[in-house]
């Protein structure tokens, strides 16, 4: 992703994509601060929601923040709502903020997601016995670079994201070295070149994405998930260790500083509402990603398919 992606519609900017409908009186003019993550799809809900509230009459701020850090900072209202929390990969952040009593959760996103190790298709040809997981015992040097031989390579998250993939790659006593990514653009950039190059990778990504339009990444098939084999060693294929099972299948949550519903009502009832599905934010995100369309463009294309639905929570809202 570029720094572009991220520039935000100004107030007046707002009134021509929503059209000529006149605002209503907000509840404060105090400015709701939006936090804004690092991948297009956050990026492309958080502006949706913006453009929203601004329909609505609120002064709305985006403020660029990590992952885990805007958890801590929701709590005193130094941001007000995160909108895509992949209950996934935000360990035990998520709950620690909602434990505090200051943050809440406001509901699903309606995104289904799905997190996981990916491999090209052409990579079968190379490991033999994927997509079982059983198989890339068998290859580690297929996936090896410089930096990790003798063992493979995973490309993994990025740090700021938040990963368990240290632990299931010991839990499930495969060589390889877990390398996380810089960025978003990283792990695509390398997903490019796997499949223009016709080279081995094992990625940890994630969908919705617009890549899953245009190239066939498979998913690994790992062990069944099983409650507790995250915390407890009997659970799981290896009774040695922890993480030795799939990824659970989680949810994306919004969330929210718990004063907002009292200084904010109308906001926060609209905020609760909001969802978007898998389908429409991928298009969204190749539009901006892949199509060079700018956010601001992707948005006002949403709001023009979409206008029965957030009409009806403005509606609900007020």
């Amino acid at each position: 992703m570029t720094t572009g992606i991220f520039k935000a519609l100004s107030t007046a900017a707002l009134g021509l994509a929503l059209g000529t409908a006149a605002l209503a009186e907000a509840e404060s003019s105090d400015p709701i601060k939006l936090t804004i993550n690092e991948w297009t799809g956050q990026v492309l809900t958080t502006n949706i929601a913006g453009a929203l509230l601004g329909k609505m009459g609120y002064n709305v701020e985006y403020v660029t923040a990590g992952y885990f850090p805007q958890m801590t900072a929701l709590q005193d209202n130094t941001v007000t709502a995160a909108l895509e929390i992949w209950t996934t990969n935000i360990a035990d952040a998520y709950d620690i903020a909602i434990d505090s009593g200051n943050v809440t959760d406001i509901g699903s996103l309606g995104i289904v997601p799905l997190e996981t190790w990916f491999y090209p298709a052409h990579v079968e040809e190379l490991c033999p016995g994927l997509p079982d997981w059983e198989a890339l015992k068998n290859c580690p040097h297929v996936f090896a670079t410089p930096e990790t031989i003798p063992q493979g390579r995973l490309v993994d998250y990025p740090a700021d994201w938040g990963t368990s993939n240290r632990d299931r790659l010991t839990g499930l006593e495969l060589p390889f070295t877990s390398i996380p990514a810089g960025s978003e653009g990283a792990l695509v950039a390398e997903i490019k070149t796997a499949f223009t190059r016709k080279t081995p990778l094992l990625v940890m990504f994630f969908s919705p994405h617009w890549s899953f339009s245009e190239y066939d990444l498979r998913p690994v098939t790992l062990p069944p998930f099983e409650a507790g084999c995250e915390d407890d060693p009997s659970v799981g294929v290896n009774p040695n260790a922890t993480f030795d099972c799939d990824f659970q299948r989680g949810d994306v949550r919004k969330v929210a500083w718990a004063g907002m519903a009292d200084k904010w009502p109308g906001a926060h009832a609209l905020l609760s509402a909001l969802e978007i599905s898998n389908e429409q934010q991928i298009e969204l995100i190749n539009m901006v990603d892949q199509q060079g369309k700018s956010v601001d463009e992707a948005v006002a294309h949403w709001l023009a398919e979409n206008e029965a639905s957030w009409t009806s929570w403005i509606d609900a809202a007020q």
